[in-house]
């Protein structure tokens, strides 16, 4: 080797050493893989709008031991939650949501794996069962639970809804076993099983028994508020994880906590973008998600969420779906959540006090009239419009239907609320009782309305009748 090669071959050496010494070294990687339910769209707070609005890294932890570190956020799907439990136990994913039922299913199977997952935050919920619920097909004879005996009746077995099913059946008198044939069924093939009358009805969840109605496949006539059983969705996490990162599952509640700040801001807009997302048309998730929605969305642990679990414990030893028992208050940890809330100025114990829904803190938008009792409210959504237009009554927003019916503009809903339990209603399909001194109240069961009309010397009827036979106050005769 001559001596220039040698000094060559010499800088060479020097180079590449300098060059390994000033390549910084490479970030230590945590991973935050979470089993999102997209269609189950009361789940929306906690992933796909944290996904859609890139909320969770504004919250994750970047200082003490946290300084270099690299995320890899992993965004995973599911129809429903025991694939997301298999994930979980296989270690595929770190966090998931799931409602009760399959919640509990999820921390048995992860005791019986030898691991534990905790439950540490709701997502969103309704003390009194509200959001399972039954349909049958547009044209069926059925109007309520006792018309089901002797006919076939799907549901997803060891669902939520199947739980409510059978307590709504029991409750009017019914055997399962021996009054009604049950099939398993999903929601996707329920849909047209019911537009072909395959099945007489079907037990659903969030958001397929407010979905199937929209969109002309069926009539609800039952919904799980009636059971007075608490049902909610929740997250759930990896024990394991969570003692790792403790800070990181608190960062992941706190962007939960803004996301639903968000919505309750403007729940028109962030339906849209579910229905971008899931399919799931706007106008069912803001059933949900808006004023007087069906569902609240509250990360708390409020006991009655908690009695929920275990009822579906419960429930599901019932039904032989698992021969294991699950101890509920060790599953169940509010310190992640008590800390986020700390972290986000929220306090905690008022918002496990806190059972109202989020209000509906507006004035009659055709008569400027204060709404004063929400279960007489009523809603449109104009085709166009970025905001939902609310009315004190129905007799108020018939008489704005028919003014943007004159118009020319086009009506994507109408909303109203059951008189009995406060429910949102899609007006199509409720039942009106329109008394004797001219109050007109909606129903989800006729059984109810007529009973309401009948003890005020009132008729029942449907909207397309008000059409015709009640016109806007205004326009009413004068009494005599």
């Amino acid at each position: 080797m001559t001596k220039l090669c040698r000094w060559r071959w010499l800088l060479c050496l020097l180079i590449a050493a300098l060059g390994t010494a000033c390549t910084p070294p490479e970030k230590k990687a945590i991973r935050i893989a979470v089993g999102t339910q997209n269609a189950t769209i009361n789940c929306a707070a906690g992933g796909l709008l944290l996904r859609e609005l890139d909320l969770l890294r504004r919250y994750l932890p970047r200082e003490g031991a946290y300084e270099d570190v690299r995320y890899d956020i992993v965004w995973r799907d599911f129809s429903s939650g025991p694939p997301i439990t298999a994930e979980m136990i296989a270690g595929g994913l770190d966090f998931g949501m799931m409602a009760d039922f399959p919640a509990v299913l999820n921390g048995i199977a992860s005791e019986q794996a030898g691991k534990r997952s905790i439950y540490i935050a709701t997502l969103s919920g309704s003390a009194a069962g509200a959001g399972n619920g039954i349909v049958v097909p547009i044209d069926s004879p059925v109007h309520g639970v006792p018309d089901l005996k002797g006919k076939r009746v799907s549901v997803p077995f060891g669902s939520t809804a199947h739980g409510m099913l059978l307590r709504a059946l029991s409750d009017a008198g019914l055997d399962p076993e021996r009054d009604v044939t049950l099939v398993s069924q999903q929601p996707a093939e329920a849909e047209a099983a019911l537009r072909d009358n395959s099945i007489d009805a079907h037990a659903g969840f969030v958001p397929f028994v407010e979905l199937f109605p929209f969109r002309g496949a069926a009539r609800k006539i039952y919904d799980g508020a009636a059971t007075q059983v608490p049902t909610s969705h929740g997250m759930l996490v990896r024990a394991a994880y969570a003692e790792e990162h403790p800070e990181v599952v608190v960062g992941l509640l706190r962007a939960i906590i803004e996301a639903d700040r968000i919505v309750e801001r403007d729940p028109e807009r962030y339906s849209e973008i579910i229905e971008h997302v899931t399919g799931v048309d706007a106008e069912v998730a803001y059933m949900f998600h808006g004023p007087l929605g069906i569902q609240t969305r509250d990360v708390t642990l409020k006991p009655q969420f908690v009695r929920g679990l275990r009822v579906a414990a419960d429930t599901l030893a019932l039904l032989k779906r698992t021969n294991a028992s699950l101890d509920v208050d060790r599953f169940v940890d509010d310190r992640y959540i008590r800390q986020a809330c700390a972290a986000s100025g929220v306090s905690y114990e008022e918002r496990l006090s806190r059972h109202a829904k989020v209000p509906l803190a507006q004035r009659d938008a055709r008569t400027g009239a204060p709404i004063a009792e929400p279960k007489r409210a009523a809603q449109l959504w104009v085709d166009g419009e970025a905001k939902v237009r609310s009315y004190e009554n129905t007799a108020s927003a018939l008489a704005a239907r028919q003014a943007i019916s004159a118009e020319g503009k086009r009506l994507r809903a109408m909303f109203v609320h059951d008189r009995h339990t406060g429910l949102k209603l899609l007006a199509e399909q409720a039942w009106y009782a329109e008394t004797e001194d001219g109050d007109l109240d909606a129903f989800l069961s006729r059984d109810y309305a007529e009973t309401w009309a009948r003890e005020r010397k009132g008729d029942v009827r449907q909207l397309d009748d008000l059409k015709i036979f009640y016109p806007p106050p205004e326009q009413r005769p004068a009494a005599p």
